[in-house]
């Protein structure tokens, strides 16, 4: 097995200078730098994560907590995070983060608490004040993604503002005939993010003085949960509006299926607004107010390494508001003229 000695040796160079151009810690010349990698790939050495943590204090892993992993906002941040961590040099562990439950209190109290980590992010998780505690009992820099959590750099968009600015978008084509349809307000996503955007929709429909009942339905945040939706709601000539904000892409997208199914044309009859910049929103033609999780995933990074390079790290409860930008497409339009 080769040694730091050996790839030394080849390089020509002391073993502690070869450490320092391998781990990235103290200052060698780019040219020796070079040169050392080169030797170790030469004799195929690899740094010891152990032996380099022993040296700097660091395990290069960054342990990640996440509610969902096969979700389309979950998977795009995770990648994201992934990408900008390898890029760094650094490892990440995952985990799935279950409902309350003593699997979650297990999480807390021993994978995290005991296992070894530079930081941690946590991605579209409410924290309970214990399960904060433990992490601050960690110390160890904490960046939150999706909401306010005490005492932490958190990243979030502003949902009732991007909600309200969707509905708006579909109140200044002239219509007035509008359905929200979004998730649950009895199986709430963390950080109420149903209520939220139902508030945001609420808040636009009111100020445009328009009545609130029997405006909003609710089903899975899904493509599938959108087209069940829009069978039924869409199905029913007298209760058919001119246009749908939908708390989601996926929900938007199945809505648009439903709509063609029953021959309801997309947007002469019907215009309909998403949420969050889904990939498959270009192939439907759907105008969106985009999220852009990759940039929340980087940022959460960025701000994590930021932390753990400050000489003096200290707990920030900054709150970053990212903004969201509307993409017009041709699934909204102003509403049909009525009939002579």
């Amino acid at each position: 097995m080769s040694t730091i000695a050996d790839v030394a040796r080849l390089a020509s160079v002391a073993k502690a200078t070869a450490s320092r151009a391998l781990s990235g810690r103290g200052y060698v010349s780019e040219e020796t730098r070079t040169r050392v990698v080169a030797a170790a790939r030469t004799i195929g050495y690899v740094v010891s994560p152990n032996a380099a943590s022993l040296v700097t204090g660091r395990t290069k892993n960054i342990g990640v907590i996440i509610p969902y992993i096969s979700r389309w906002f979950f998977a795009e941040v995770l990648e994201s995070v992934e990408q900008a961590l390898l890029e760094q040099g650094y490892d990440m562990t995952l985990y799935n983060l279950p409902a309350p439950s003593p699997e979650r209190v297990r999480v807390f109290e021993y994978f995290l608490a005991r296992k070894r980590f530079d930081g941690v992010i946590s991605v579209g998780v409410e924290l309970s004040d214990e399960e904060v505690d433990h992490l601050h009992h960690m110390r160890r820099p904490l960046v939150g993604i999706g909401g306010p959590i005490r005492g932490v750099h958190s990243i979030a968009i502003n949902d009732v503002a991007a909600a309200r600015l969707a509905t708006e978008h579909l109140l200044s084509l002239g219509h007035t005939d509008i359905l929200h349809v979004g998730g649950s307000q009895e199986e709430q996503m963390d950080f109420d993010v149903h209520s939220k955007r139902l508030a945001g929709f609420n808040a636009a429909m009111l100020a445009a003085g328009h009545p609130l009942a029997g405006t909003f339905y609710a089903c899975e945040l899904t493509v599938p949960g959108g087209y069940e939706m829009g069978r039924s709601v869409l199905g029913d000539p007298r209760r058919r509006p001119t246009a749908i904000f939908a708390a989601s892409d996926e929900i938007a997208i199945g809505l648009i299926v439903a709509a063609r199914e029953l021959g309801i044309l997309v947007p002469s009859e019907l215009s309909v607004i998403g949420i969050d910049g889904h990939p498959y929103a270009e192939m439907f033609r759907l105008t969106t107010l985009e999220q852009h999780p990759r940039n929340q995933g980087r940022l959460a990074v960025t701000s994590l390494l930021a932390d753990l390079e400050s000489p003096t790290p200290a707990p920030s409860a900054e709150s970053t508001v990212l903004p969201t930008n509307l993409v017009m497409r041709s699934s909204t339009s102003a509403p049909r003229p009525p009939l002579p």
